[in-house]
């Protein structure tokens, strides 16, 4: 084997140093890469989850209330789902809808914005929580307050008990509203649609809130054998319409069908009955149920049979008030029993008899009284302690009087005192009473404090009253009252839980508004009643313009104006505030209407300019106006209209009438109007000869 040369192993270990730094180098960047996938993803889901989160909100919120289905679309939808909830019983009724109506509200309070009212907290129902509805009085409470409210009424019903005694009897928890008392194993935990037929049920806006859809199936109450055809729904089940084949009540009629709910019926014929007094008949007509008392009146005798008189058939048997007076089988007394039926049996002094302690019997003669044992007495006493130490005596005994050391009631105190008195001390009870607030202070109390018997007086959850009841421990009740929400008119009512009114919305109302126009109109546009100011009014303004012509615009007696410029900021530092807008009466606009003569709008139709020239003869009399079409003013010199005005242009021209035979010359006056003057101008003229020349005066 041949050596390295010198050097040859530190290159080979260089080497190798490079080549491992750059594989843990590309190590580093492929966990960093690992740990940036790593966060990214992570960065992702948690995204994900937000915006999951925000659509479900987004969804619960759209459907937690019925408060934004106050359009028309919400109306018909609603009539939608109620006519799908109705068609299966509809169909069994042939349309009949009338035994629905009851039904129907508490659907309708299901649909209505804050009707549908917990009245454990006061707060509206949602349709994406959890409730409770009572099957006594059908109110809606949300589950949580219902599981709150029984646990509290357990609590305060079993806490006088001791811890033994706890938990072995079941104690009932009362409905906030009906009172109806259900077991404590009845305390609902899971949240169920109506019908009780699906735990926790989808949220559907075409159905009813809390419903599951399907058919309800309760049975009807009272029980026919026949279960309810709507769909799973709020409140009472309507009552059963299956037709069935049914008698009358007294049997004589011939069965005929019948709706099962309305079964038991009156032919109205005389009854017929046998009554209990065995000689008359029942002459009422067909009825249900047993027959009323015989009203006849008899003769009858008492049961003694000394008396007569009148009485009512259905009460044969009566007790005048004499005294039997029969003598008694001993034929030394008589019986002392009033009115009486039967034997009046032996004498009461006959046979054994005891003596007043009842320690000794005699046999004597019904005559002779029973004479005294000479024992002592020896009853218990009053006290229930001690005995009475008189001797054998009648009537009854006297009160214990021997004294003896008495324990007071609290227990805190003794004296010695008369057996037969009550010893009580003056010390008054400190300890609290069952309200866990206010001291017993009864006088030697035993230590069984008697309920509080203040008044509570805490304000309701309605923030109206008062709670009435005694003072107590834990929630108070609800408030019972409810209060009328109306509408402006007051003709449409809904009633609603108290403390409630402050956050319903008023009722639609389908009255017309009545309140009087507050334009110039005599009548106002029909709409329904409202709360606030009536809408602006829309009709044709119709008011007569200045032109003759009607304003056809709507109406403009109350528009809103913005006012500006009526706030001087004090600096820069003050923001500038919203303009403020006033309501006025605006003026009508300028009349737009147009005729055939006229293309132009009624309000700018005054004379105007054809653009062809004027024409109008001017004062020279000799040409007319070149100026383009214009207005003239008019006065009496131009009242034919052909005259030219003082608008009109002036001519400027040269007279260019033609001149008498034998003038040359032209007129030196502007254009005018009649004849031209003389010529005045000298003419040159020179003899026969040219010699001579002649300045004369043209006169042509």
């Amino acid at each position: 084997a041949t050596l390295p040369r010198c050097g040859e192993g530190a290159g080979f270990a260089t080497h190798g140093a490079a080549v491992g730094a750059r594989q843990s180098s590309r190590n580093a960047s492929r966990v960093f890469r690992q740990i940036l996938q790593l966060s990214s993803q992570r960065k992702f889901d948690e995204i994900k989850k937000a915006n999951q989160a925000a659509v479900k909100k987004l969804v619960e919120d759209q459907f937690s209330s019925s408060s934004e289905d106050d359009d028309e679309d919400a109306e018909v939808k609603q009539g939608k789902i109620l006519a799908k909830t109705f068609t299966i019983y509809t169909s069994q009724t042939d349309g009949d809808a009338s035994e629905l109506e009851r039904t129907r509200q508490y659907m309708n309070e299901a649909f209505q914005s804050g009707a549908m009212t917990c009245l454990i907290c006061i707060a509206s129902v949602k349709r994406n929580q959890a409730v409770w509805s009572c099957c006594g009085c059908f109110c809606i409470f949300h589950l949580v307050c219902i599981q709150k409210w029984a646990k509290d009424s357990l609590f305060l019903v079993s806490s006088p008990l001791t811890d033994d005694n706890f938990g072995k009897k079941d104690y009932p928890w009362p409905c906030p509203k009906c009172r109806f008392e259900y077991k404590r194993s009845e305390t609902p935990s899971r949240y169920y649609c109506y019908c009780g037929k699906v735990e926790n049920p989808t949220v559907d806006p075409w159905l009813v809130p809390h419903s599951c859809g399907q058919i309800c199936e309760r049975e009807f109450k009272p029980s026919c054998g026949h279960k309810c055809l709507l769909l799973c729904h709020p409140g009472p089940c309507p009552p059963c319409p299956k037709m069935v084949t049914t008698t009358c009540h007294c049997k004589k009629a011939k069965p005929v069908p019948r709706r099962c709910s309305a079964k038991e019926w009156s032919c109205h014929l005389p009854c017929g009955r046998t009554l209990l007094c065995g000689q008359h008949t029942c002459e009422n007509s067909c009825h249900a149920g047993d027959c009323q008392p015989c009203p006849r009146v008899s003769k009858q005798r008492c049961i003694c049979g000394r008396q007569t008189a009148e009485r009512l058939c259905a009460s044969p048997q009566w007790q005048c008030d004499q005294v039997c007076g029969k003598h008694l089988p001993c034929g030394n007394h008589t019986c002392e029993q009033v009115c009486h039926a039967g034997p009046c049996g032996d004498c009461p002094r006959s046979g054994k008899r005891s003596c007043p302690c009842e320690k000794s019997k005699f046999t004597l003669p019904c005559t002779e009284d029973v004479p005294t044992c000479g024992d002592s007495c020896d009853k218990v006493l009053e006290c229930g302690i001690h005995k009475c130490s008189q001797r054998c005596h009648r009537g009854p005994c006297e009160i214990c009087r021997q004294e003896v050391e008495k324990q007071c009631r609290c227990g805190k105190h003794t004296k010695r005192m008369p057996c037969h008195k009550p010893y009580l001390c003056e010390t008054k009870c400190t300890k609290i009473r069952d309200c866990q607030k206010h001291q017993c202070r009864r006088k030697c109390c035993s230590g069984n404090c008697p309920p509080c018997d203040q008044v509570c007086g805490r304000t309701l959850g309605c923030r109206n009253h008062k709670c009435p009841s005694g003072c107590h421990r834990g929630s108070c009740n609800p408030c019972p009252e409810t209060v009328d929400v109306k509408c402006n008119c007051g003709k449409t009512v809904i009633k609603v839980p108290c403390g409630r009114e402050r956050t319903i919305k008023p009722p639609k109302c389908k009255q017309l508004c009545s309140r009087p126009p507050t334009c110039h109109h005599p009548t106002q546009e029909k709409h329904y009643c409202h709360f606030g100011r009536c809408p602006p009014c829309r009709q044709s303004c119709q008011k007569t313009l200045t032109c003759g012509h009607l304003c056809p615009v709507s109406c403009h007696d109350e528009a809103f104006v913005k006012q500006t410029g009526l706030h001087q900021s004090a600096g820069p530092w003050e923001q500038p505030s919203e303009p403020a807008f006033i309501q006025t009466a605006l003026p009508c606009p300028p009349c737009e209407q147009t005729n055939r003569r006229n293309p132009l709008p009624c309000h700018s139709a005054n004379p105007y300019s054809c653009k062809r020239f004027c024409g109008r003869l001017l004062d020279c009399q000799n040409h007319t106006c070149v100026k383009e079409c214009h207005h003239v003013t008019k006065s009496n010199s131009n009242a034919d209209g052909k005259k030219a005005g003082p608008e009109c242009s002036q001519c400027e021209e040269e007279c260019t009438k033609p001149r008498p035979s034998g003038c040359p010359h032209r007129c030196v006056l502007p254009c005018h109007p009649g004849d031209c003057p003389s010529c005045l101008q000298m003419l040159k003229i020179k003899c026969h000869c040219k010699l001579s020349i002649l300045y004369i005066e043209c006169f042509n």
